[in-house]
């Protein structure tokens, strides 16, 4: 929730290299008609989407206003929407759900607290996350989302994972994928926790990350340049 209508401009104006890689850039509900107006140096994507496809829900954003916005994304199960809003992994699976079904491509969020990566159950709590949405959307369908790693304890802390650690997560993932009969070959698997343009190199050049969920970086274009550009020298 960062951002106004000055500030955006200037971000996306000094965004005016962008390279040669796939950029998306998700904004709060207000500034979607903005963005929507600028040249398609990248693509456009939602924060959030309502798990109801339309009715009585004062306050939600469906997804097929998203669509009616430009919008190409949205995020679904951030883990602040998890801790602070109380997004349960059913209803992360049937905001994706509703966000395919809108024509739009579901940033699907999984990770782990710091206690549940102390406790050793950070496969057990990633393949539950997963399970939800591959139950509610079905093998074919979940082939069309985008995964975010994101652990909980890396997210606005300063503290990253290291490109080892979030290697080992993300096979684990592809794996998962793959012995549940998903073409995991179509899904891609962000990073995403305190990506800053000093790791972004090592975290892109690791097997399984195929790109990043920037947070507080993206709040500064010189960051989010340089973390662009290390994803285009991968």
């Amino acid at each position: 929730m960062n951002g106004n209508l000055a500030s955006n401009a200037a971000l996306v104006s000094a965004m005016s290299e962008v390279p040669e890689i796939e950029v998306v850039l998700c904004v709060p509900y207000p500034y979607l008609a903005q963005l929507q107006q600028r040249p398609n140096d990248f693509a456009l994507g939602a924060q959030d989407v309502s798990e109801f496809a339309r009715g009585a829900y004062t306050g939600e954003v469906s997804a097929s206003m998203l669509a009616d916005f430009g919008c190409r994304y949205a995020i679904v199960g951030h883990s602040e929407r998890r801790a602070l809003f109380g997004d349960d992994d059913r209803r992360v699976a049937n905001k994706a759900l509703m966000a395919l079904e809108a024509g739009l491509v579901p940033i699907v969020c999984v990770g782990e607290t710091l206690e549940e990566r102390e406790a050793g159950k950070v496969q057990t709590v990633i393949s539950g996350q997963l399970s939800m949405v591959l139950d509610v959307l079905g093998r074919e369908p979940f082939a069309g989302v985008v995964l975010a790693y994101e652990p909980v304890w890396a997210i606005g802390t300063g503290r990253s994972a290291t490109a080892e650690q979030a290697e080992e997560v993300h096979a684990f993932i592809r794996a998962w994928l793959v012995g549940r009969g998903v073409e995991a070959g179509r899904v891609p698997i962000l990073y995403g926790g305190s990506v800053k343009p000093d790791n972004a190199a090592s975290l892109f050049a690791m097997p399984n990350v195929d790109g990043g969920l920037i947070g507080g970086a993206s709040l500064v274009a010189s960051d989010f340049m340089a973390i662009c550009r290390a994803a285009a020298d991968v």
